[in-house]
């Protein structure tokens, strides 16, 4: 199975659990075991959580979240328009300080991820927070390819159920 959507959201933080909510629901649409689906969510809180604190910029008040489940991987990536990292502030995700009262996000989402990136956009100002983790599967989904997408039928050709907003 594969799906993906993209959302551009108001730098407010409201949109965070906007967002979360519709990564949850993706997921347990799919059949993917909740544990997972809530490391990634929670993963995805913090990342928005940065875009809204830090992503003010002269191009957009606005940040985009893209969700891709392919297999038995999600990949998400979180994209703003502020400022972007600071070569010292990207290097200290790993080592951080865990009593620090700020600047954690980073070190949860790669502790609740498989892999973390870390990069400003070329060109165009703002940051990128991508991160993926491996999928598991509810106990009678079975995961990818096993002919199942979470109790919805969905036809064989055609637009993913979960269309691209923004």
């Amino acid at each position: 199975m594969s799906m993906w959507w993209c959302l551009q959201l108001r730098r407010e933080a409201a949109s965070v659990p906007l967002a979360r909510r519709l990564l949850v629901n993706a997921m347990d649409s799919a059949g993917v075991d909740s544990e997972v689906a809530y490391e990634l969510s929670l993963a995805l809180s913090e990342a928005c959580a940065n875009a809204v604190e830090h992503g003010t910029g002269e191009r957009s008040d606005a940040y985009c979240v893209t969700a891709y489940l392919d297999g038995d991987r999600c990949r998400i990536e979180v994209a703003d328009s502020g400022p972007g990292f600071r070569a010292a502030a990207a290097s200290r995700v790993r080592g951080g300080p865990l009593e620090a009262e700020t600047g954690r996000g980073l070190v949860l989402i790669e502790s609740l991820a498989d892999h973390l990136r870390v990069q400003n956009k070329p060109d165009h100002g703002g940051a990128v927070v991508t991160f993926d983790k491996t999928l598991k599967w509810r106990h009678g989904h079975g995961g990818p390819g096993n002919g199942t997408t979470g109790g919805a039928e969905r036809p064989e050709s055609g637009p993913s159920p979960l269309l691209a907003a923004g």
